[in-house]
């Protein structure tokens, strides 16, 4: 009760004094409400979990797009140590959802100014606070990240690359990652490659918001005269008015929806089919994956990279792109896949588009997601797709060094085709 009725003072009060609204007061009570309520005697845990739950409710109330003359005070509430961290400590992660659901709020607030690059200086202090946070929860939290990866990549615009791959990058703390730059990495002899990453997000969410899951479905089991994949294009893109205002024809969170969820079922069909074959036929090949298990999920990628044009293509590699995380069984299916495009890719702008897609992640400073690196390696080293021989890697003196330096940096010497055992610099 006292929460609820502070937020419509504030409400109240922000609606009142607009620009000259001082939040200050405001940002000290409820710091010292927290710092006396985690002093306390609320030692039991179900009892603290109420009290931050409270608080977490309250914040999503006072979320930066409702009030934007708070949103420094809230960006500070809601990462500090007496809320962030205990909220996501204990309580056998209850408090997940919520500061998830702080988190987009604090997304979707930042993605229009981050999506047209209006960076001006208030704009720029909260994206560089909204990085400091990113990087604390990949310190301390990496799990957080790993597990609900997949709604805060709906969130934020293609255009945040580095903001994205902080989040790609994180990986379970019982996990050691095999370095990507090690010579002839055997990356399907890895114990972890064929587990499922656990994902907390709700991934069909968007499919079923437009009716769709159950075409998919069908779709999936039945190819042979389905008009799925003629009507497909028309269904991703947005209304005229949402475009205008999402700033993209796509409907992106549709499109992630739809490339992670064709992905998964091909993946479980992949695995009930490795259990039933005989021992001798088990070992799946990074690049010989039989394509014939997989035919469907396969044709539908190989449609839409095909039938998209440039903008649509780009998000839908983006959404391939964002599965290429630590070892696990996602990664090595949506590595396959992306590297399956490019080798079978009729016209050679669709080759630059998918090199693009995984160079742009690159070039900018680490963390670099493991699964992206162990792709852009394999493309660049294995001389079935041909790299350094196609026209866009050596169109122009400064593209052809900057290919160079991230094959480099990534441990895959410039127009080496094959291994030669050398262990690449980093």
């Amino acid at each position: 009760q006292i929460l609820s009725v502070t937020i419509r003072v504030i409400q109240k009060d922000a609606e009142e004094k607009k620009a000259s609204f001082n939040p200050r007061p405001y940002f000290r009570l409820f710091i010292n409400w927290l710092n006396d309520l985690s002093t306390s005697e609320l030692h039991h845990d179900g009892a603290n979990f109420q009290v931050l739950a409270a608080f977490a409710n309250a914040f999503h109330v006072l979320q930066p797009s409702r009030i934007p003359s708070m949103s420094f005070a809230w960006l500070e509430l809601v990462s500090h140590r007496t809320f962030m961290a205990r909220l996501l400590t204990g309580n056998s992660q209850k408090g997940w959802p919520f500061f998830q659901r702080l988190l987009i709020d604090l997304f979707k607030f930042m993605e229009p100014y981050l999506r047209t690059a209006d960076l001006l200086e208030p704009v720029h202090l909260m994206y560089k606070g909204t990085m400091r946070v990113l990087l604390v929860l990949l310190h301390d939290f990496p799990e957080f990240l790993c597990d609900y990866h997949f709604s805060f990549c709906d969130v934020i615009p293609s255009s945040c690359i580095q903001m994205r791959n902080v989040i790609l990058s994180a990986f379970p703390r019982n996990m050691r990652l095999p370095d990507p730059s090690t010579p002839n990495l055997k990356i399907d002899l890895l114990a972890e490659i064929s587990l499922p990453p656990r994902i907390m997000s709700d991934v069909d969410g968007a499919l079923k918001l437009k009716h769709m899951k159950v075409d998919v479905d069908e779709y999936l089991k039945r190819p042979e005269g389905s008009s799925f994949l003629n009507d497909l294009k028309q269904k991703l893109l947005l209304p005229q008015n949402e475009a205008n205002v999402a700033g993209t024809r796509y409907n992106v969170p549709l499109m992630n929806s739809l490339v992670l969820y064709i992905g998964i079922q091909a993946v479980q069909q992949l695995q009930a089919n490795k259990a039933n074959a005989s021992a001798s036929a088990q070992q799946i090949n990074h690049n010989t994956m039989d394509i014939f298990q997989i035919e469907t999920a396969t044709e539908f990628f190989r449609y839409l990279v095909t039938n998209l044009d440039t903008e649509g293509r780009y998000l839908f590699l983006n959404a391939i792109a964002n599965q290429l995380r630590y070892p696990n069984s996602h990664t090595h299916y949506f590595s396959f896949i992306i590297l399956y495009l490019f080798a079978e890719a009729a016209q050679e702008h669709i080759q630059e588009q998918v090199t693009r897609v995984l160079l742009e992640r690159l070039i900018v400073n680490r963390p670099h997601p493991w699964g992206l690196l162990i792709t852009f390696i394999e493309l660049i080293k294995n001389p079935r797709y041909n790299f350094w021989n196609r026209a866009f890697t050596h169109c122009a003196p400064e593209i052809k060094q900057l290919f160079e330096s991230v094959a480099k940096s990534c441990g895959g010497g410039a127009g080496k085709a094959v291994d030669d055992g050398s262990d690449g610099g980093h």
